[in-house]
Formats: structure tokens, sequence, C-alpha cells
């Protein structure tokens, strides 16, 4: 199994892309890791909401994916240098100031992989 050093996995993280959005949040992520797929979404939580895979939309490539159709068997390819959009929807949980936000995947390679940030709203 691949280990990914957190400080490199932070760094997928697009800061200052975090939005609120009726009734949820969005964020962007961009590979600079590279070539990779997610073969699922765990969760993400952002301060104390936590979202689950079927509150979890990843947009990339031109395509909308549900959270809950990612997963071993349907993995999605997250190239290097591509760009992708985390929607979730369901909870309010952004709040003016500082955010905590906790994204866990898992990729074929390396297991669980989650990555955690701050960012200001």
């Amino acid at each position: 199994m691949v280990v990914v050093p957190e400080f490199l996995i932070r760094r997928v993280y697009k800061k200052g892309s975090l939005k609120k959005i009726e009734n949820g949040a969005s964020l962007e992520l961009k590979n600079v890791l590279g070539p990779g797929f997610i073969s699922g979404f765990n969760y993400v939580k952002i301060n104390d909401a936590v979202f689950e895979a079927h509150e979890v939309k990843f947009i990339t490539g031109g395509q909308e994916l549900a959270g809950e159709s990612v997963s071993e068997a349907n993995p999605v390819a997250f190239r290097l240098g591509q760009d992708g959009t985390l929607v979730m929807t369901g909870k309010d949980c952004v709040v003016d100031g500082t955010n905590k936000i906790v994204i866990e995947v898992m990729n074929p390679e390396a297991g669980k992989v989650q990555l955690t940030v701050e960012d200001m709203v």
C-alpha cells in the first residue's frame, strides 16, 4: 500500500474555494500529486456537519457523479492537473470565518486517504 504524506494531500485542496450554498457547501480540488483514481467517498465533514456519500456530488471532466456511485467497481479517474468540485447538500454547515474541512476518500493504491484543512469564508 502506498502512503501519501499529509502535507502533500493538503495541496489537493484549493485554498479559498469553500463556498456556502443553499442547504450545503461546495469546494474545489486539483490533483497535483499524480494520476490516480478515487474508488469511494467515505464522507466530507465541514465543522460539525458530516456528509455521507449519498449527500456528495463530484463534478470533474464534464461529468457530475453521485458520491455513492463511485466505488471500487466503478472508480473515477482523477488525472494529474485535473480539477474537481465537491458539492455537499442537506445541511447548513459553513460559517463566516474559519471552517474545518475533512475529506475522506478511498484510493485503490493507498486505501483510505484523508485530507484535513481549514479555510476562511
